[in-house]
């Protein structure tokens, strides 16, 4: 009897101690949107004046070396990025990533999946600066277009083994990336659909024996998740809507596919303190800024038992999974500040030469599609090439410069996409149409010079224009106008698909690089003194004016 109960008192002890067994702990640190931001450089987006200093990638290396050797025997580290790496900074874009993946193969990564911008110079380019990589290269939903595979320098997936746990990692690229690439960079490749190669490759990795799925996936939350999260559902989970222009984003891959623990995502260059869950999947999703100023971490605590995720830590109270790169806080290491500063060294002679000076902040800060730098921009593009009226799409100009002395490493960070200056020729109808275009739905308008524009939201789409001049004259539908733009948006990004019908005998390719034409107004124009003025109004009570309503009568109904 005695040793009935000494065996059912060890069975007991066992299946408490099984019970209760310490969570095996994974800390994942992953990057997104690096954009070539591996350098040490301002934070200027926290004080403009006097902005602290960020380490780039030997303050990351730092952070990411002391969580390593921090580990121990129930914890380990996985290392990963969510694309657009190289372009941006000179040292990743002068080098064509090549600097970025050195520094990466340095620091070991586990694996990067695929952005968009990752094929700006073309998939030759890609292929080449991938060569000699030493880590998996990920996206599920990037294959050739005249086989359906998988190209050779990508993995649909991974299974990595940590602790006895096994985890299927999942690539994805968002397949917006059709409507913002050239149609020659990517002219070989087609981007299937995210939801579809979710459902396609998650019960495979888990065949394979994963007890987590994780995906890397380059597409971001929403600014606010839980607005657009009640937006797009119902209660019970089902969706509001069918309507889909873009592809789908981080929160309805998380919520429409079944069985991602982890989605770790991008994109969108929005960080968030705290991963969203999805309240039906309970999938976490958490994604970070962007050009190198922080490293997103989180780390999961894994049952020992079930091999699943019971919860997860934040290391930051202020930041949460956010942690910022000052130099301040994290000693740069050595051996990895050497290295990029030996290819900074290559990438960025002449950087530095002073070419003018502005008199005025030139803020990225919006008022309606208006920036004192979108408006210094696109008089620089309209000047170079003396058109009647110039626009740019909101995203393509990315950085600001304080007062004072302008150099070219500033103007690189404002313009760092190799565009080229285009022109072409239209009738007054074909221009309103660009403009009524890109003020349709919820589309928030464009940057523009040689215009004044008044429109309003609450009239249908497509004459929401109330006001229009066009060099300072009145709009007229029938004069033919000379319109600058770049060669990005004449391949219909940006949702201008429309300029893809300009014939090409009204087409001016100048082989100017935008950013070379706006050093050159910058040498012509210094002090700068741009100002917000009145080319670009919303206005939701505008009525339409006479002039205009004029014009448009006058066209053959």
């Amino acid at each position: 009897m005695k040793r009935i109960y000494l065996l059912l008192i060890v069975l007991l002890l066992g299946a408490t101690a099984l019970f209760c067994a310490e969570p095996l702990k994974l800390d994942i640190i992953f990057s997104n949107d690096v954009h070539g931001g591996i350098d040490r450089t301002p934070a200027t987006f926290i004080n403009p004046d006097f902005p602290p200093m960020l380490g780039g990638g030997g303050t990351a290396a730092t952070v990411i070396k002391e969580y390593r050797a921090q580990a121990g025997p129930k914890e380990s580290t996985l290392l990963f990025d969510v694309g657009d790496f190289f372009q941006g900074h000179p040292v990743g874009s002068v080098t064509k990533g090549k600097a970025i993946i050195n520094y990466y193969n340095e620091i070991g990564y586990d694996a990067m999946a695929l952005g968009n911008h990752d094929y700006d110079a073309g998939e030759a380019s890609l292929i080449s600066t991938l060569n000699g990589v030493k880590f998996p290269i990920l996206s599920a939903n990037i294959v050739y277009k005249d086989t359906g595979k998988t190209p050779p320098y990508i993995r649909p997936y991974i299974i990595i083994e940590r602790l006895g746990i096994k985890i299927g990692i999942i690539g994805l690229t968002t397949t917006d990336t059709e409507k913002m690439s050239f149609p020659e960079n990517i002219k070989n490749l087609d981007f299937v659909d995210e939801k579809d190669v979710l459902n396609k490759y998650i019960p495979i990795v888990k065949a394979q024996g994963a007890d987590l799925v994780f995906v890397l996936g380059h597409m971001g939350l929403p600014y606010d998740p839980e607005p657009a999260y009640q937006s797009r559902y119902n209660a019970d989970g089902s969706s509001k809507t069918t309507e889909r222009y873009w592809g789908y984003d981080a929160q309805e891959l998380a919520h429409e596919v079944n069985g991602i623990d982890l989605f770790l995502g991008g994109h969108m260059h929005k960080g968030f303190a705290k991963p969203w869950s999805d309240p039906i999947t309970h999938t976490l999703v958490l994604t970070g800024y962007a050009y190198g100023s922080n490293l997103g971490i989180i780390s999961l605590k894994i049952d020992p038992v079930t091999k699943k995720i019971e919860g997860y830590d934040l290391p930051a109270v202020r930041e949460g999974s956010m942690i910022t790169l000052f130099d301040d806080e994290f000693l740069p290491d050595e051996q990895i500040s050497n290295s990029i500063k030996a290819e900074q060294k290559i990438a960025e002679k002449g950087m530095d030469e002073i070419i003018g000076s502005t008199s005025v902040y030139l803020s990225k800060e919006n008022v309606d599609a208006q920036s004192l730098i979108g408006n210094m921009c696109t008089d620089a593009m309209t000047a170079e090439v003396n058109a009647d009226f110039g626009f740019l799409n909101l995203g393509g100009v990315r950085g600001q410069i304080p007062v004072g002395p302008i150099t070219y490493r500033q103007v690189f960070d404002v313009m760092p996409f190799d565009n080229q200056i285009v022109t072409f020729t239209c009738n007054g109808v074909f221009l309103k149409k660009i403009i009524e275009t890109r003020v349709a739905g919820g589309r928030h308008g464009l940057l523009v010079s040689g215009a004044n524009v008044i429109y309003n939201k609450s009239r249908p789409d497509m004459d929401r224009v109330t006001e229009l001049y066009i060099d300072g004259k009145p709009w007229d539908p029938n004069k033919m106008y000379k319109v600058a733009t770049t060669d990005f948006l004449m391949q219909g990004n940006a949702g201008l698909t429309l300029l893809t019908s300009v014939p090409e005998d009204q087409i001016t390719n100048y082989q100017t690089n935008l950013r070379d034409g706006i050093v050159n107004y910058i040498k012509k124009n210094s002090p700068i003194r741009t100002k917000i003025d009145d080319r670009w109004k919303r206005d939701d009570h505008a009525r339409m004016s006479a002039e205009l309503q004029k014009a448009l009568d006058s066209l053959p109904k």
